[in-house]
C-alpha cells in the first residue's frame, strides 16, 4: 500500500519495538490518565513531534511520517497514540502552520520536550459542526485584542498550556493560541466522556490577546483554518486505523488460543469470515489514509478536501466495524469491563464524532463532487 523509505522503515521498526517493550503491559491501565511516562520516553527517543520543525525540538518530518507513527504506537497502547494524534496533528500543527516565530519558540518546544501540551478549543454550547455560529469573538479595545466567549469539549484542558482557540475576528474567522491560565478563563465544568476521557468547558471574559497570538484572521482566514483541519482529519483517519488494528491483532490471537469443540475457534468458517472481513475493511481504511497522506505532501503539505473527507469518513465507519466484531470474536470475555476489546469498542465510537462528524465528511464529498465531478484517475 506504501513503499517505505529507508527512513520511515526505520522509525516505524524503532517505534514499534518501543511500544511492544515499554508500553504494552500497561496499555489498557490508563484510565483516562495521560500516559505521561509513554510521552516522555517518545520525546527523549526523538519521536514526539515528528512533523514538526527541528527548529523547535521536533523530527523535521513529515505529517506522513505522523500518521505512521500514531498508527504504530496505537497498535499497542490506544492512549498513548491519542496524545500523539493530538499534538500531533492538531493543535501544534495550526501553530506551526499559522504562527509567528516567537508563538512557535513557546509553544512548541514544551510540547516536543514531552512537557505539556496544547488543546484546541472549537465547539461552543451551541456551535458544533456549524462553526460559523460560534459566539466566542475577539474585537479591538485601542490597542489591545480582546477575547470574550465560551468552548466546550475541549481535551486535555488540565493538562495544556495553552488552547487553539476558534472565534470570530470583526473581519471574519480565525484562530488564538489563548493562554489558558490566564485571568478572565474560568473552568465551567469538567465531564467525562463515554472512553472515560475528561473534557472540559470553559468561559472566557475579557481575555487580553497578544497580537503575536493571532494565528489566522481576516477574509481567507477560514480557508487556512480548513488547511489545518484537513490534517486533523487525517490523524483521526490514522488514529481509527491503529484502534482497528489493535483490536484485530488481539482477536487474532484469541481465535488461535480459544479452543472449542476440540478445535481452535479461529478454524470455524464463521470466525475465519470475521477476520478476513474485518482485514479487508482496515487494508482499504489504511491504502485511503496513506494515499491521502502521500498526496497532501506531494501538494506541498496541502491536503485534499475530498481525499481528506473519504480517507476520514471511512476510517470512522471501520474502526467501529472492526472493533465490535473482534469483540463478537472474544465472546463474553471482550463485552466485560476493563477488558482491552470493550474499551476498544468505546474509543473507536469517539471516532464518527470528532474531527468532523460522517455527517459533516458526506456533505464534504458531495460539495466535492458537485464543483469537480467525479475524480480522474
Amino acid at each position: 500500500m506504501l513503499s517505505l523509505s529507508a527512513e520511515q522503515r526505520m522509525i516505524v521498526d524503532s517505534l514499534s519495538e518501543l511500544a511492544e517493550t515499554e508500553f504494552a503491559d500497561d496499555a489498557f491501565e490508563w484510565d483516562g490518565e495521560t500516559p505521561w511516562r509513554n510521552v516522555e520516553l517518545l520525546a527523549d527517543r526523538g519521536f514526539l513531534g515528528i512533523n514538526i520543525d527541528e527548529e523547535y525540538g521536533g523530527g523535521g518530518l513529515s505529517e506522513l511520517e505522523a500518521i505512521l507513527s500514531i498508527e504504530v504506537v496505537g497498535a499497542v497502547c490506544p492512549d498513548t497514540a491519542q496524545f500523539l494524534y493530538e499534538q500531533q496533528m492538531v493543535g501544534p500543527r495550526a501553530i506551526e502552520m499559522f504562527g509567528t516565530e516567537a508563538v512557535k519558540e513557546r509553544y512548541l518546544e514544551p510540547v516536543t520536550a514531552g512537557e505539556s501540551a496544547i488543546a484546541i478549543g472549537i465547539s461552543e454550547p451551541e456551535a458544533g459542526s456549524d462553526v460559523k455560529s460560534m459566539n466566542t469573538t475577539v474585537h479591538e479595545e485601542g490597542d489591545e485584542l480582546v477575547m470574550n466567549g465560551e468552548k466546550t469539549w475541549v481535551s486535555r484542558v488540565r493538562e495544556s498550556d495553552a488552547a487553539v482557540v476558534w472565534t470570530h475576528f470583526e473581519e471574519g474567522l480565525g484562530t488564538v493560541v489563548l493562554d489558558l491560565d490566564s485571568d478572565g478563563v474560568e473552568v465551567q465544568q469538567h465531564f467525562t466522556n463515554m472512553a472515560g476521557h475528561e473534557q472540559t468547558h470553559f468561559y472566557i471574559e475579557d481575555v487580553v490577546v497578544p497580537e503575536e497570538n493571532v494565528l489566522t484572521r481576516g477574509a481567507d482566514g477560514f480557508k487556512q483554518q480548513l488547511k489545518a483541519l484537513n490534517w486533523e482529519r487525517l490523524g483521526s483517519s490514522a488514529l481509527a486505523n491503529a484502534f482497528a488494528r489493535n483490536a484485530l491483532e488481539k482477536a487474532v490471537e484469541y481465535s488461535e488460543d480459544r479452543v472449542q469443540f476440540d478445535q481452535p475457534i479461529g478454524e470455524f468458517q464463521g470466525i475465519e469470515w470475521k477476520l478476513a472481513d474485518a482485514t479487508k475493511l482496515l487494508q482499504a481504511s489504511r491504502a485511503l489514509t496513506y494515499s491521502a497522506g502521500q498526496s497532501a505532501i506531494d501538494a506541498g503539505r496541502t491536503p485534499d478536501r475530498l481525499e481528506t473527507a473519504v480517507a476520514k469518513l471511512y476510517a470512522s465507519e471501520m474502526v467501529e466495524t472492526v472493533v465490535s466484531e473482534s469483540l463478537q470474536v472474544h465472546g463474553a470475555n471482550g463485552y466485560q469491563q476493563g477488558h482491552p476489546l470493550e474499551y476498544l469498542h468505546r474509543l473507536a465510537r469517539g471516532r464518527r464524532i470528532a474531527a468532523g462528524t460522517d455527517e459533516i465528511q458526506k456533505n464534504q464529498i458531495a460539495a466535492a463532487l458537485r464543483r469537480d465531478g467525479v475524480p480522474d484517475v
